[in-house]
């Protein structure tokens, strides 16, 4: 009897692609892939990215733990970048496990064991980090930045595309610097080109963290033209005043940050505009905060993510003088939070009335969920679908939004 191998992939898609990578070669050598709770062997894909990420992991490995002293597990296998980071105390704290796993590179041509919904997936395009974010260890952890073959990328997009997903989420740690290390600039909107043009029945595509000094009017006017290409665009900016952007190494400054944001609303109208900042990095003080909310209020991002700071060993932040104590982090946090809810309120009752082309997901009670392009999976609102007929996941329907609510609209499929 073959043993049956079960996966925990935590953290960000880019593990989960490397999670489905994993699972597709094991599967190809005659492995049983079962949910994690049937596995005689488990396979945790860690996270280390910030310090609630490394006690997500740690938490899951201790639960494996337990489920292998009571004898409902045979072995545990810990992968991914808490391995990388921190592998030698890990040797010596958790004995119980069998292997620990770094960095394992697997290419755009390794094949799929899909662990993500039917409808939709994620591909990447290149490994490790170009930029050198003060506060950031990924670098560290995934190593140089590395490009893709563009030929795999090609043919992986190709056979998803065969697969029948809805929609492909084009990922990395920054695809804007896709080709710089083999052309020496950014091949990302010819690479787009490409892939929509080879995998002619996916509907949506989106791309996933877009670093602002790379976004050119070249990609924009791929964005705008091309229909199925997601009006959407992520877009970390991390702060906004100048000297914290220094501080953090990033290579934009606020008056870049204000003319690109205006250049993109004025290319691509109805675009929807994601970003991430960091609250309390360290010296912030409470005016350069208030700096930041008021371009955060003023800007109205149509959606946002926020950060306390979180102090990663091996960064330059790290040592940095004038931390900022937690509570204060805290509150910094509390408020961005607060503020972005009312302007998401905001930006979804403009929608109220019209009619939006929305991806169905799942059934919940007697509604159906959905996604907007202006939404992407996992991190984005949702859309609360009412229709006569039977939906299925992976559908398109066209819906008129009947109520809004802070993060989530409600709407009725149109007859």
């Amino acid at each position: 009897m073959s043993l049956k191998i079960g996966i925990l992939s935590l953290g960000c898609p880019r593990n989960l692609v490397d999670s489905e990578s994993i699972l597709g070669r094991l599967h190809l050598k005659g492995y049983d892939i079962v949910d994690i709770s049937k596995a005689d062997v488990a396979i945790v894909n860690t996270c280390a990215f910030v310090d609630d990420a490394k006690r997500e992991s740690v938490d899951a490995i201790l639960d494996l733990i337990r489920a292998k002293k009571e004898g409902r597990l045979k072995k545990i296998i810990v992968q991914g970048c808490l391995s990388q980071r921190y592998k030698d105390e890990l040797i010596k704290e958790l004995p119980e496990v069998d292997a620990f796993v770094g960095k394992i590179f697997l290419d755009s041509s390794s094949e799929r064991f899909a662990i993500t919904p039917k409808h939709f997936a994620y591909l990447k395009i290149c490994e490790g980090c170009i930029n050198s974010c003060t506060y950031c260890a990924i670098p560290k952890i995934k190593g140089k930045f590395v490009s893709l073959d563009e030929a795999a990328i090609i043919s992986k997009a190709e056979a998803l595309d065969k697969e029948g997903i809805s929609e492909l989420n084009i990922i990395g740690q920054d695809i804007t610097g896709f080709g710089i290390d083999l052309y020496g600039r950014t091949k990302l909107s010819s690479l787009l080109r490409r892939i929509v043009k080879s995998a002619r029945h996916i509907g949506w595509f989106r791309l996933l963290y877009l670093y602002p000094s790379r976004v050119d009017g070249d990609l924009l006017k791929v964005i705008k033209d091309e229909p199925r290409v997601c009006k959407y665009i992520d877009l970390p900016i991390q702060h906004i005043n100048g000297r914290i952007l220094k501080l953090m190494n990033r290579s934009t400054d606020k008056k870049e940050i204000i003319a690109l944001i205006d250049k993109i609303r004025k290319t691509i109208p109805d675009v929807a505009l994601r970003s991430s900042v960091i609250a309390g990095f360290p010296t912030e003080t409470d005016k350069e905060f208030r700096e930041l909310l008021d371009f955060i209020k003023e800007i109205k991002f149509e959606r946002l993510g926020a950060f306390a700071y979180s102090r990663e060993e091996g960064t330059k932040a790290y040592g940095m003088k004038g931390q900022v104590p937690e509570k204060v982090k805290q509150e910094r946090f509390n408020e961005i939070m607060l503020l972005q809810q009312g302007i998401s309120r905001e930006v979804n009752r403009k929608l109220l009335g019209k009619t939006l082309e929305v991806l169905i997901g799942s059934k919940e009670g007697a509604s159906y969920l959905g996604r907007t392009q202006y939404d992407a999976p996992e991190v984005d609102g949702e859309v609360y679908i009412n229709s006569k007929k039977i939906l299925r996941p992976g559908d398109f329907v066209r819906a008129v939004i009947t109520d809004t609510m802070e993060y989530d609209l409600v709407g009725e499929v149109k007859s």
